[in-house]
């Protein structure tokens, strides 16, 4: 199970960090993945952490958006940081084997 947490609103050039805790398995053991979604379109990828730790970004977040992970914690985060109004979504995290998707929490940034 995973559960999302950390959206609220806040003005652009602010900060948000979200959180994926996992109860029942282990984050690190999977490749784990941001998604974001907004009304009407698809859910797509943010970023991502690989269990060695690697990461990697979609371009409009480059430069502005970190994921890690905290091992003991069996915990993943997403700072992102200069937020822009486009950056407004509903965000859900997602380990990839066994396809579990968290709850997803609103992120919305005023201009």
């Amino acid at each position: 199970q995973l559960q999302a947490s950390g959206g609220g609103l806040v003005q652009a050039g602010g900060s948000l960090r979200l959180s994926c805790a996992a109860s029942g398995t282990i984050l690190s053991s999977s490749v784990m993945v941001w998604y974001r979604q907004t009304p009407g379109k698809q859910r797509n990828m943010v970023a991502w952490i690989t269990p060695p730790g690697n990461t990697s970004y979609t371009d409009s977040v480059k430069g502005r958006f970190i994921v890690s992970r905290d091992n003991d914690k069996n915990t993943m985060y997403l700072q992102m940081n200069n937020l822009k109004p486009e950056d407004t979504a509903v965000y859900y995290c997602f380990r990839r084997a066994g396809g579990y998707w968290g709850q997803g929490t609103l992120v919305t940034v005023s201009s």
